[in-house]
């Protein structure tokens, strides 16, 4: 790679790793949703940068199908409000530690103490091809046919599930200095 690669995925790394930690330290559902996203984007990116094309885009966009349809259903059950509002990310603090650091334990022993086999064979030609057919098989085409009908879909269901829009706010002409009030909701009382 060259220097201006090389310091591309450096950022990027750096980013994932913040990213990360922020999905533990920010006091939010929605904000950690987000962190959680930049993380793994960057990650996706960084892959891309390592020509594991096929594996980048689909961490990429599961990624962000992934947030997406948490979001949906934080406005669906929380409402926005309420996803912005301060809460505590990790629970059990004292036992998710231990369970973290032994699990770390145990895989860097193993990668690090387990006799590695050697390598049989050549590789494939088209890496990516066969990378892709190894994960997905025969439904490679079902998933790119899925794919933007669940996404979609989910744009759809947000439209749908909001009560207004900027033209009932804004007015039909979006000319409106200040939105209107917000639509009250019927208790049925």
């Amino acid at each position: 790679m060259t220097p201006v690669l090389d310091a591309l995925f450096w950022f990027l790394a750096a980013t994932s790793v913040a990213a990360g930690i922020a999905v533990f330290r920010v006091d939010s559902m929605a904000r950690a949703t987000y962190a959680l996203a930049v993380s793994f984007v960057a990650v996706g990116a960084m892959l891309l940068l390592l020509d594991l094309e096929y594996i980048g885009v689909i961490t990429i966009l599961m990624m962000v199908m992934e947030m997406a349809i948490m979001g949906i259903f934080m406005i669906m059950f929380m409402g926005m409000n309420p996803a912005l509002m301060p809460m505590s990310m990790v629970h059990n603090k004292g036992g998710s530690l231990i369970l973290a650091v032994g699990v770390f334990v145990v895989l860097a022993g193993g990668a690090l103490l387990v006799d590695w086999p050697d390598r049989r064979g050549e590789p494939a030609g088209d890496l990516t091809r066969s990378l892709g057919e190894a994960i997905m098989g025969s439904k490679m085409l079902v998933m790119l046919t899925v794919s933007p009908l669940l996404f979609a879909t989910l744009v759809a269901a947000l439209v749908l599930a909001s009560p207004r829009g900027r033209y009932d706010r804004f007015g039909a002409d979006l000319q409106a200095r200040e939105p209107s009030a917000p639509a009250r909701q019927e208790d049925g009382s």
